[in-house]
């Protein structure tokens, strides 16, 4: 007896576009034929007998692709369609989009951050070259002093979070770092959390600065216990900051 398709993906299905349709088509090709980024696409497949579409339609499809990252066209001699690298930055973009307008909250946000920062940190213990500890390093640099304005003190944030970031550059593990960036960008976005960035917190930037001072010690003694457990603490004393400043500005607190 023939297998019937979930009802969900009927629905699916029934919303795509014949475009989006043969999009996928094509993306399921180079998933089975293992192609890797800077491959050509074989000219066969993308042919109007074989895709059961218009010339005009496959234009579309292909360009759905390459909006999606996954190919580039190249015009001239050698040119033609090649499979191409989604970049995470393209990738996150995307993803934040999806929640523009049904925005996680900051204890959605630190519930993962809490998880995923300590083993972040772990990963990275013993395995980062001199530059990569160099680059933290400097990242911490562009904190140091005092800020002037509020506009110096919301750089000097974003700093904070480069550092996160450039922890994340050096993680062997893809997926985690890829979530790691994500969940900052998110923070980013969100405007309350844009205004509690622009306040003037000593206090605050000399607590982020002992925690980082303190990580990079662990990592360069390769201990990744210790790096678990300084993260765990900054993400827990960041998310209570993070969670007063909020109610602060929530009517009626």
């Amino acid at each position: 007896m023939p297998q019937t398709q979930p009802e969900s993906d009927q629905k699916q299905a029934r919303r795509l576009r014949r475009p989006d349709m043969i999009a996928q088509q094509i993306r399921e090709k180079i998933i089975e034929g293992n192609l890797q980024p800077g491959d050509r696409l074989p000219n066969e497949w993308i042919q109007p007998e074989v895709v059961k579409g218009s010339r005009g339609t496959i234009r579309e499809a292909l360009k759905v692709l390459e909006f999606q990252g996954l190919i580039t066209t190249k015009s001239g001699p050698g040119g033609g369609i090649f499979v191409s690298a989604v970049q995470p930055g393209e990738a996150i973009r995307l993803l934040d989009n999806l929640f523009l307008f049904n925005t996680p909250t900051i204890s959605d946000i630190y519930a993962l951050r809490k998880q995923l920062e300590p083993e972040l940190a772990s990963s990275v213990a013993g395995s980062l070259s001199e530059d990569a500890f160099h680059a933290l390093q400097n990242c911490i640099r562009l904190y140091e002093d005092e800020p002037k304005t509020a506009e110096e003190e919301y750089g000097q944030r974003l700093a904070e979070l480069e550092f996160h970031e450039e922890l994340a550059r050096h993680c062997p593990n893809p997926l985690l770092a890829f979530t790691c960036n994500f969940l900052l960008s998110l923070l980013r976005d969100m405007t309350v959390c844009r205004s509690i960035y622009k306040e003037p917190n000593p206090a605050l930037r000399e607590t982020g600065l002992h925690y980082q001072v303190r990580l990079l010690r662990a990592i360069k003694a390769e201990n990744k216990h210790l790096c678990r457990k300084i993260m765990r603490e900054h993400m827990e004393q960041a998310e209570v900051y993070m969670l007063e400043r909020a109610a602060m500005r929530t009517p009626g607190k």
